[in-house]
């Protein structure tokens, strides 16, 4: 009988071993790295910056272009394309971010469309707030964070801020 409560015992122990090792030093690529939080937010995921296209537009982990929502940026021959493009670089190269999801997954491109999050704050809704971008909502009155970024661009606007607004 003792025997058999020593082997329980082991079991035990070698199970929470396994699960502290599991939570503490486990490789959460192998699982997809896909957090769910419920409530309005989509499906996020984490994931490190490695090019910058445009103001609007990074390459992350895994080769995947991303496509940010809510905004549009200069594009090439434009005005604001290269500060805007210099800003997103000084924000995002290289650093881990949080990607949201809206809506839809993906544009026709097969670009990712997400919403940028780095240590919590949206990166999407700070490109129009300093003035880099334009907000841009085509049709969608019930995007995520579209109220956030309207009145950003609004108050960028108003003060005559970043090179859309100068």
């Amino acid at each position: 009988m003792k025997r058999g409560k020593i082997l329980i015992f082991i079991l035990i122990v070698l199970l929470l071993a396994m699960d502290y090792v599991f939570l503490n030093y486990a490789d959460f690529n192998l699982l997809g790295n896909v957090i769910n939080f419920g409530n309005d937010k989509g499906k996020t995921e984490e994931k490190i910056v490695t090019k910058i296209i445009d103001g609007d537009t990074v390459v992350v982990s895994g080769g995947e272009s991303v496509r940010l929502l809510g905004i549009d940026c200069d594009e090439r021959g434009r005005e604001c394309y290269t500060p805007a493009k210099n800003r997103i670089d000084e924000l995002l190269l290289g650093k881990t971010v949080i990607l949201e999801s809206g809506k839809e997954d993906k544009d026709q491109y097969k670009r990712l469309l997400r919403y940028i999050f780095l240590n919590g704050k949206n990166i999407n809704l700070q490109m129009v707030e300093e003035g880099f971008c334009i907000a841009r909502f085509e049709g969608d009155e019930n995007a995520k964070y579209r109220k956030e970024i309207r009145e950003a661009e609004k108050f960028a606007i108003e003060n005559k801020i970043g090179c859309k607004w100068n």
